[in-house]
């Protein structure tokens, strides 16, 4: 497998950075961010939404994203949505 990268937090200062990519055979969006904390995660996992269970599977995690890299996760969006990569 080889992501396509689309793009980094443009404040990264090289350690630790939200970075994203879309998965060429998938278009599935790969998401690197930072741990959303525990409270951010317990309210997620206390989150009621009808038909699902609430908690965070063992598989899965919660991160955020700053808000100033909007313009990458619609870029990724794009990209996958077209399926521009296979």
């Amino acid at each position: 497998m080889t992501l396509r990268f689309i793009g980094i937090d443009p404040n990264t200062g090289g350690n630790g950075s939200p970075t994203v990519w879309v998965d060429p055979e998938t278009d599935d969006l790969v998401i690197q961010g930072w741990r959303a904390g525990r409270q951010t995660e317990k309210e997620c996992a206390g989150f009621e939404i009808q038909g699902h269970a609430t908690g965070i599977p063992a598989h899965e995690a919660v991160v955020r994203i700053p808000a100033r890299m909007a313009s990458i996760l619609r870029e990724a969006c794009d990209v996958a949505e077209r399926g521009e990569l296979r």
